[in-house]
């Protein structure tokens, strides 16, 4: 992480408790099973995985200071570029109106950043995250930190032994990110939980 959007730095956050999104635990509100199966957007992967980066990287009024840099843009772009970086896109027609962006490491996904734009975009974006790693055979979710947002999906926070424990499995894994799902298969997937 950086600092602030115009700190060129970079440094490693190893918190205590580390949050995490269990993937057979998310919690799927009534009204986000109904904007899904109105399939109120178009869910993509990775066609606009730069437009997403800028997108979380953008101050907005709720958050007017971004941790971002152009460092992290960088190396992001690298990492996108062998695959081992992806974005989840919510397109209303041919508006972006949100998604989310995290690395991918064997069985295990590191969200960095999400945003939306309309109401509903980055929950629909996140719900397919989710539905995509179960299918793809990932084992961890790491969401770094646990914030309002994401608890009311059921994410908790785990102490720091437990997390690198989980850690060092998912990294053995294999997985894989693609893969098309239209809306049915991510309700199906996402159906046992919440």
């Amino acid at each position: 992480m950086a600092r602030h959007r115009d700190d060129p730095k970079l440094f490693w956050i190893d918190p205590e408790s580390r949050g995490i999104l269990p993937l057979d635990d998310f919690h799927l509100s009534r009204s986000l099973k109904k904007t899904l199966r109105r399939g109120v957007f178009s869910v993509r992967c990775d066609t606009a995985f730069e437009a997403v980066l800028r997108k979380c990287a953008e101050p907005t009024e709720s958050r007017p200071e971004t941790w971002i840099n152009d460092e992290i843009l960088r190396l992001f772009r690298q990492l996108h570029d062998v695959g081992m970086a992806h974005s989840v896109e919510t397109w209303s027609g041919a508006d972006l109106v949100g998604g989310l962006y995290g690395l991918s490491l064997g069985g295990a996904f590191f969200g960095e950043s999400m945003f939306s734009r309309q109401v509903d975009a980055s929950k629909v974006a996140l719900a397919h995250l989710v539905a995509r790693l179960k299918k793809g055979g990932y084992s961890l979710l790491d969401t770094q930190f646990v914030t309002a947002h994401l608890a009311q999906f059921g994410a908790v926070e785990i102490a720091r032994r437990d997390y690198l424990v989980r850690l060092a499995r998912a990294v053995e894994q294999r997985a894989t990110f693609y893969g098309s799902m239209d809306e049915a298969e991510v309700l199906a997937l996402l159906a046992a939980a919440g």
